[in-house]
């Protein structure tokens, strides 16, 4: 690879400002995913905590209602 330099700029300077201003996202993507999972985790528990005893009643409910006809 052949690097252009600026009129007054070294190569010990031109790669330290490439080292510098690299792009730094490798691992990113995953990392994202990983928080939207917990975060959809964290929401479906929850959801699942409050609805739950809703949700038993209505199916012991239905349940009773069968078995009574």
């Amino acid at each position: 690879m052949q690097m252009t330099l600026r009129r007054g700029e070294n190569i010990e300077e031109r790669r330290k400002n490439q080292m510098l201003f690299a792009p730094k996202e490798r691992g990113q993507g995953l990392v994202e995913y990983a928080l939207i999972l917990v975060l959809v985790a964290i929401v479906v528990i929850a959801a699942l905590m409050i609805l739950g005893p809703i949700i038993g009643n209505t199916f012991s409910t239905i349940n009773n209602s069968l078995n009574s006809v």
